[in-house]
């Protein structure tokens, strides 16, 4: 997993710039043909230092390589006259292979929920910075999970990397814990979950199975 990019956006509101964006799935096949515009797009929406861009893109590269082979991996790009976002990842598999490396008990809402196949993680994120980022990054977050019949998305965010964190928490993101991978990226990550599920006196968090988005088997 990869922290999803925090596009530098520039200020004032740009209200047309939704309008002709339309999204668009692509297979594994089809985002490996797409994969060096899709670099491009990772540069041109990273935050890195121009003496650091070569390395960053190399890095995407590498990684959209092993989540391509992911089972179940889909991608969704937002077009208008020229590629200007992607969001892609998998369905989290139910044997709970997912999540080992979890600081303590997985709360047992998460853990029925991976069993049941209603989780899919969100591996990244990229828009190219314009005033309205944000809203197009949720915009294919959500057309992503909704598209698998997720009663959960999650995504994993550096611990170290606030803002991002914080763009998340806006958008209906909950904290769920830290989880702890191996390297050679970051060891220490914040695990962010989108509840999809309706919010009950039961399950106010909306940590619950939602039969309007059940995945088929």
């Amino acid at each position: 997993m990869h922290t999803p990019q925090h596009p530098r956006e520039p200020e004032g509101p740009e209200p047309s710039a939704m309008d002709a964006v339309r999204l668009r799935r692509l297979n594994r096949w089809q985002a490996e043909d797409l994969r060096e515009d899709l670099a491009d797009l990772y540069v041109e929406s990273s935050r890195s230092s121009p003496g650091e861009e070569f390395n960053g893109r190399e890095a995407f590269l590498h990684r959209l390589a092993g989540d391509v082979q992911l089972p179940g991996f889909d991608m969704l790009v937002a077009e208008a006259e020229a590629l200007t976002g992607c969001a892609y990842g998998a369905p989290v598999a139910r044997d709970g292979s997912w999540w080992q490396g979890f600081d303590g008990a997985l709360p047992q809402n998460l853990e029925q929920l991976t069993a049941s196949g209603h989780v899919f993680a969100i591996t990244e994120t990229v828009v190219h910075p314009h005033g309205q980022a944000r809203r197009l990054a949720r915009r294919l977050q959500e057309r992503l999970l909704a598209d698998h019949h997720a009663s959960l998305g999650v995504t994993l965010v550096d611990r170290s990397d606030g803002p991002v964190r914080a763009a998340l928490t806006d958008w209906g993101w909950q904290d769920a814990g830290e989880i702890h991978r191996q390297p050679p990226g970051p060891t220490a990550l914040r695990v962010m979950v989108l509840p999809l599920g309706g919010r009950t006196a039961e399950h106010p968090d909306g940590l619950a199975h939602d039969a309007r988005t059940q995945r088929p088997e």
